[in-house]
């Protein structure tokens, strides 16, 4: 049972007497009225569906968290900077990375970790008005503790809790803030860019592709199937051979398979080979790999190796790292797809 609203209010004004956990947990500046996007009018209110029922947004938010792993991005994207955001993994300052950074500005917002699952108590001393957790993994008992601190929005229940598609993401958060056309326009910019992309290179067009992780690990290659995390490749034509559908577990669909090294030669199944590499001892790593080392993708040079920030941007899949995707992979696909690799992405 969630805790009743009185309840979670006492142990708050308990950590607030600590010095420490001030410190620590201390609410970011809020955002003045000069510093929200404009909206119309009659934006708010506005109800949001979601897999945990609907959240209904009375007014404009000045006080938004993200408890998710990248609706910073979004957030950011359409102009709104929230108080709080969740660092996923990297490191970056404000949990903002390269592609993001201009957009972010100069707000500072407070950075949550979800090492022990969510920080009610942190959430709640940033005195959101707006919590967004599209990309959060939240339960539902999650969101009915996240609910008595603020208006709540989930995953839309379409989908996993996790990773659900970046354009349903934006468009349900570009709700929640009153800013639907806007981030309909992202999700049709985006979309346009892709399809400019696969225009100006029709080479790409059917040619079977796989990417996959880092490293070989315990024993494996972990690559991904047709689905989420391959539309940056199936947006740009190509395809995603199901030969490696066979090493995926069971119950997942659109995920990742683990292809031990014996068993790599499925992957002559594709012509070009994406490793998301982060950095050159990666990249020496999986040259000092026989098994590897003999793929047809290999041997005939129509490979890329990603850096660090590529790659990342490909795993948020948000919607200002496609956009980075594509300044820095297309190129490389392309001198893969011709036989002119390794090629490498640059930061």
């Amino acid at each position: 049972m969630p805790r009743s609203r009185s309840r979670v209010l006492a142990a708050l004004l308990a950590a607030a007497a600590t010095a420490a956990a001030l410190t620590a947990c201390s609410p970011a500046a809020g955002s003045s009225d000069a510093d929200l996007p404009r909206v119309d009018d009659d934006a708010f209110p506005v109800t949001v569906e979601h897999a945990y029922g609907e959240t209904t947004v009375s007014e404009q938010p000045a006080r938004v968290v993200s408890v998710g792993y990248t609706e910073q991005d979004t957030l950011w994207a359409l102009g709104v900077k929230p108080v709080g955001v969740t660092d996923w993994y990297g490191d970056h300052e404000f949990a903002s990375w390269p592609w993001a950074d201009d957009a972010r500005g100069d707000s500072e917002p407070e950075v949550l970790t979800t090492s022990d699952g969510l920080d009610f108590e942190a959430i709640a001393l940033l005195e959101p008005d707006l919590i967004i957790g599209t990309n959060a993994g939240m339960t539902e008992e999650d969101y009915d503790r996240l609910s008595e601190i603020a208006p709540t929005v989930a995953h839309s229940g379409d989908y996993s809790m996790y990773f659900e598609p970046w354009d349903v993401q934006t468009l349900q958060i570009g709700t929640a803030v009153g800013l639907e056309d806007e981030a309909q326009e992202l999700v049709d910019d985006i979309d346009g860019r892709f399809a400019d992309a696969a225009a100006e290179h029709p080479e790409f067009a059917g040619k079977p592709a796989v990417f996959l992780q880092n490293a070989i690990y315990d024993g494996s290659a972990i690559a991904y199937q047709d689905g989420l995390s391959t539309d940056f490749l199936t947006d740009l034509g190509f395809t995603i051979p199901a030969d490696i559908d066979a090493y995926a577990p069971e119950d997942e669909s659109g995920g990742q398979a683990y292809i031990p090294v014996e068993n790599l030669d499925v992957l002559n199944a594709a012509d070009v080979l994406i490793w998301g590499t982060e950095s050159e001892d990666d990249v020496t790593a999986l040259e000092d790999e026989p098994f590897v080392t003999a793929l047809r993708a290999m041997q005939e040079s129509s490979v890329v190796y990603t850096d660090g920030v590529t790659a990342g941007a490909i795993y948020f899949t948000s919607p200002l790292s496609l956009p980075y995707v594509l300044d820095t992979l297309v190129p490389a696909l392309a001198d893969a797809v011709a036989g002119q690799g390794p090629a490498h992405t640059a930061e």
